[in-house]
């Protein structure tokens, strides 16, 4: 069985029969976990390694892990800063900036390998325009290719811990107010402003092989009057033909706001969003869309989507305890916890 083109959600700490039956479906590919799916570092791995069980290929296990407020597990995780940060620390200490940017990308990533989740929904790409509440310090910075660059530092260090990198939210959530978790949001930038400023990181990612993206559910009303998940221009044209993207095209979420300019029935969303151009659709916190979607969207078969879809699978295991006498880590864990306590405090990233 090949992996589907829909990512699911699941109930709680452990499967239920009603999730089994749901991830066995041959529409489904993945799962992302949420804050309530996590207890205890012991039982996510043993929800890990439960849903894994369900079939082969196995399913995608992902997660939006990116640091700051948008960390998913804590208690036994280290707590990634808000990326923001680096940008910061860029104004003053280039070299500090990167380092830290490289070191919190391969913490973040390894941790979650070490539980043998496949991916992390990271990092963003957005521009910090100061506008966007929803990115904010999410965003690594304004500038463009201080974005680019401390996004690739981060991008190498998941590389090195065994995960692709996903860029979001193309081609840049930014530069408006409204949230498209709980709004429709409208971008009246003309493509030529876009394109010189928001598009850069996602461009340059591209040259640097970033595995995937996932688009906003923002409409650029000057290009397109649909929103960029569901834009055949925007994903096609843009981001296939002329950024030449060969990776992942992941949509948001289906179940937010901003996807229901398409319809309010789910698997039109989804038929929309695929049509367009994205490989997998994801379908959270509201189960009876996810089964609309199941039971609507018919056959689909894309070989093309299943080999970029294979190489979002996790790589170079390690286990929890391998990873707790990991020199690399004792380190980074070491160098981050100095940092957050004086972030002015200089760095020895050599040890």
């Amino acid at each position: 069985m090949s992996l589907g083109p829909v990512m699911l959600d699941v109930e709680g700490i452990e499967l239920t029969q009603e999730d089994k039956e749901l991830l066995q479906h041959p529409l489904v590919g993945g799962v992302i976990l949420f804050t309530r799916n996590f207890d205890s570092v012991d039982q996510l791995e043993a929800l890990v390694r439960d849903i894994h069980a369900l079939r082969e290929p196995r399913l995608l296990i992902s997660v939006d892990h990116e640091g700051g407020r948008v960390q998913r597990f804590r208690d036994g995780f280290t707590a990634i800063p808000a990326m923001a940060n680096f940008g910061h620390v860029y104004e003053h200490d280039k070299k500090k900036a990167r380092s830290l940017a490289n070191l919190c990308g391969w913490l973040m990533a390894i941790e979650l390998r070490a539980v043998d989740i496949d991916f992390s929904f990271a990092p963003v790409l957005d521009l910090d325009y100061g506008i966007s509440t929803v990115i904010g310090d999410r965003a690594f910075a304004r500038d463009p290719s201080i974005v680019t660059e401390l996004a690739h530092e981060f991008m190498n260090g998941m590389g090195d811990a065994g995960m692709a990198a996903t860029g979001k939210h193309f081609p840049g959530h930014g530069a408006i107010a409204a949230d498209s978790h709980i709004d429709i949001p409208v971008d009246n930038r003309s493509y030529n402003e876009i394109y010189a400023e928001d598009i850069v990181p996602f461009k340059r990612m591209i040259h640097h092989s970033m595995a995937a993206i996932m688009p906003a559910h923002v409409i650029y009303s000057e290009v397109d009057p649909l929103p960029a998940g569901f834009s055949k221009f925007w994903l096609q044209e843009v981001l296939r033909k002329r950024l030449n993207f060969q990776g992942v095209i992941f949509s948001d979420d289906l179940d937010m706001q901003g996807a229901s300019v398409i319809s309010e029935d789910y698997a039109e969303r989804a038929k929309a969003a695929l049509a367009a151009g994205c490989d997998m659709v994801l379908v959270c916190n509201n189960r009876p869309g996810a089964i609309q979607v199941l039971e609507g969207l018919g056959q689909y078969d894309d070989p093309v989507a299943h080999m970029r879809l294979a190489r979002m699978h996790g790589r170079h295991p390690i286990t929890r305890d391998k990873l707790h006498k990991n020199v690399r880590w004792r380190s980074a864990v070491d160098i981050l916890n100095k940092y957050q306590d004086d972030p002015t405090l200089e760095l020895d990233f050599d040890t």
